[in-house]
C-alpha cells in the first residue's frame, strides 16, 4: 500500500498517493456527470469502469462566481466544470493502533449554498486525519441554480427538487458501500459540515432518506431556518427563468443553455433576492417534496429528527464578516432588519406573533458591538442553534457550543470570532488563505492550542460520540454550552438572556 496505494471501491479501481503521513485518493467519481439531460435531475451512480482510476488529483469545482480571496483548489488545480460530482478520501498511513477499521467523518463544505469546493487547500486534511486517527471524506455536491433551483415548481416537469441534497445522499451511500476499501468503518460516519454545509446537514436529520446513512453529526454554524417551501421556491424559479430568457416550458432548451449563462443568472438572482426580501437566500434546500417533506427547524425544534447524536454550534460574532465584505445575504442595517421582521410577522405559523421589540432588545442592553450585527447573528445562527438543540436534545445525545477564540488582531477590528472563523481550528490548517493576515499582531501559538483541543473534540466523537472530557449533553433543564476559547468552559444556560428575549417559540423566514 505505499506509494500508490491502490482501493477497490464497487465501481472499480482507484489509485492514489501515499506521503508516509496520509494516503490520499483525490478526485474519485461517485455520479455521472449531471450535463445535458442529467442536468436538474437527480444524480445517477457512477457506472462500473475498467483498469485501475488515476485518483491523484480533485476533481472540478462547481460552476460558481470565483472569490479571490478563497481559492477554491491548489495552483494549477482551479478547474471548474458541470461535471462536478467527485469526493476525495484521507486516512493516515500508519495502520491503525487498534486493528480495527477507522471511524469516518464526511465533510459537507460551506458557501452559501452557491460557492465553495472540496478541494479548498483548508479542507485537504492531512492534519484532522492524522491527530484524530480517522478516515475523511470531502466531496463536491452541485451549487448555486444548478444545484438548489426548484423548476418544477415553475413547471419543468422533467426536472427533479433539491438536486444538490440528492447528490450529498448519493455520496453517503458511496460511503456506506465503498469506505470499507479505504479502510474505514461504513457503520461509524460522523457528516460534519460549516454553514451551508451545516445547513444540509440538519436537513439531512429531517430527511427520512438518510435514515442509517450516518451515526453522529456536527452541525457548525448551520443557517436552519434558512430553507424555503414550495411559493418561494416557485418565485424563485421564476425569477432565475426571466433573467435567463428561457421559459420552463421548454425543457429541452434549459438543458442546452451553455453553464456560464447559467451561473451569470444565478448570480444575478443570488444579489437581487436578499436585496430585495432580507434574510431570505435565494437557493437553499426545497422544502416540500420526498427528500424534505417538512422544514427542518420545525422537525428538529419537535424532536421529530432522525435520532442521531448532535454536536451543534456557532460563533459569537457570526455577522461581522458580512458586515466587512458588504454581503447582501444578511441583514445589518435598520431599515433591512425592519422589513424583515415584517415579513417574519406575517408568516408565522398559525399566526404567532413576534416577541415585543422592547423585550428583544432587553437582551442587547450589555452585549458588544453593533446592534445590527448582535441581531443578525442571532436571528440567523444563534436562536435556529438554540432552537434546534432544545428540540433534537429529547431524541438523541446533544452537544451545544460557543465558539468565542479570536486573535488579538481579529478582536481589536472588532471582527472577533466571525463566521468561517472555526475552520481552520477543526482543520488545522493555518495559512491556507491567501493574505490572510490574521496572525498580525500574534496568538499563533495559543491558536494552535485551540485547534489541537477542538481537532481531538471532534475527532473522540467521531471515534465514540463523546466529544472529548468535561462536555456534558444538552438538555433544556441545564441547558450546558461549552465556550471554546483559549480555555473552554462550560456555562450552564449561557444563552438565557437571549431566549428569554426571543422566546422560545421557533420564527422563521419562508
Amino acid at each position: 500500500m505505499s506509494g500508490r496505494p491502490v482501493a477497490v471501491t464497487a465501481a472499480g479501481a482507484v489509485r492514489g498517493r501515499d506521503d508516509g503521513r496520509v494516503c490520499a485518493w483525490r478526485g474519485i467519481r461517485y455520479a455521472e456527470p449531471p450535463i445535458g439531460r442529467l442536468r436538474w435531475r437527480a444524480p445517477v451512480p457512477a457506472a462500473p469502469w475498467s483498469g485501475v482510476a488515476d485518483a491523484t488529483t480533485f476533481g472540478p469545482a462547481a460552476p460558481q462566481r470565483p472569490n479571490p480571496a478563497v481559492p477554491l483548489a491548489p495552483p494549477g488545480e482551479t478547474a471548474m466544470d458541470e461535471d462536478c460530482l467527485f469526493l476525495n478520501v484521507v486516512r493516515p498511513s500508519a495502520e491503525p493502533p487498534s486493528r480495527r477499521p477507522r471511524p469516518v467523518m464526511v465533510w459537507l463544505h460551506g458557501g452559501a449554498y452557491a460557492l465553495g469546493a472540496s478541494s479548498q487547500l483548508i479542507y485537504r486534511g492531512d492534519e484532522l486525519a492524522t491527530s484524530g486517527d480517522v478516515v475523511l471524506v470531502t466531496l463536491n455536491y452541485r451549487l448555486g441554480a444548478l444545484g438548489f433551483l426548484d423548476l418544477r415548481s415553475a413547471g419543468d416537469e422533467e426536472a427533479d427538487s433539491n438536486v444538490a441534497l440528492r447528490d450529498v445522499l448519493l455520496a453517503l451511500h458511496w460511503v456506506r458501500d465503498n469506505i470499507h476499501a479505504f479502510g474505514g468503518d461504513p457503520g461509524a460516519v460522523t457528516i460534519f459540515g460549516q454553514s451551508a454545509g451545516a445547513g444540509l446537514i440538519t436537513a439531512l436529520l429531517a430527511s427520512p432518506a438518510a435514515a442509517g446513512l450516518f451515526q453522529r453529526a456536527i452541525a457548525q454554524s448551520p443557517p436552519a431556518g434558512s430553507m424555503y417551501g414550495p411559493e418561494r421556491s416557485a418565485n424563485v424559479a421564476r425569477l432565475f427563468l426571466d433573467r435567463l430568457g428561457v421559459g420552463s416550458d421548454d425543457a429541452a432548451a434549459l438543458r442546452e443553455v451553455p453553464v456560464e449563462r447559467i451561473v451569470d443568472a444565478a448570480a444575478a438572482v443570488y444579489t437581487e433576492i436578499p436585496s430585495e426580501h432580507p434574510g431570505m437566500l435565494a437557493f437553499a434546500p426545497v422544502v416540500g417534496d420526498d427528500i424534505l417533506p417538512e422544514a427542518p427547524i420545525r422537525v428538529l425544534s419537535d424532536g421529530r429528527g432522525l435520532p442521531v447524536p448532535l454536536v451543534i454550534g456557532t460563533n459569537r460574532d457570526e455577522a461581522t464578516l458580512f458586515r466587512l465584505m458588504r454581503s447582501p445575504l444578511l441583514p445589518i442595517r435598520r431599515a433591512a432588519l425592519q422589513r424583515m421582521f415584517q415579513t417574519m410577522q406575517t408568516e408565522q405559523r398559525g399566526g404567532a406573533l413576534l416577541p415585543p421589540p422592547q423585550r428583544v432588545m432587553a437582551a442587547y442592553s450589555r452585549k458588544r458591538s453593533s446592534l445590527g450585527v448582535r441581531v443578525a447573528t442571532d436571528i440567523a445562527f444563534r436562536m435556529p442553534a438554540l432552537w434546534v438543540a432544545a428540540g433534537h436534545s429529547r431524541v438523541a445525545p446533544t452537544h451545544l457550543y460557543r465558539f468565542d477564540f479570536a486573535p488579538p488582531l481579529l478582536r481589536l477590528t472588532g471582527i472577533g470570532a466571525s463566521h468561517a472563523t472555526d475552520l481552520p481550528y477543526v482543520w488545522g490548517e493555518f495559512g491556507a488563505l491567501p493574505r490572510d493576515p490574521s496572525f498580525l499582531l500574534g496568538g499563533r501559538r495559543p491558536a494552535a492550542v485551540v485547534s489541537a483541543r477542538m481537532r481531538a473534540r471532534w475527532s473522540a466523537y467521531a471515534h465514540d460520540g463523546i466529544p472529548g472530557p468535561g462536555w456534558p449533553r444538552y438538555d433544556e433543564d441545564t441547558r450546558a454550552t461549552l465556550v471554546i476559547d483559549a480555555e473552554d468552559r462550560v456555562v450552564p444556560d449561557l444563552d438565557g438572556p437571549l431566549r428569554e428575549g426571543w422566546g422560545e417559540r421557533v420564527l422563521t423566514l419562508g
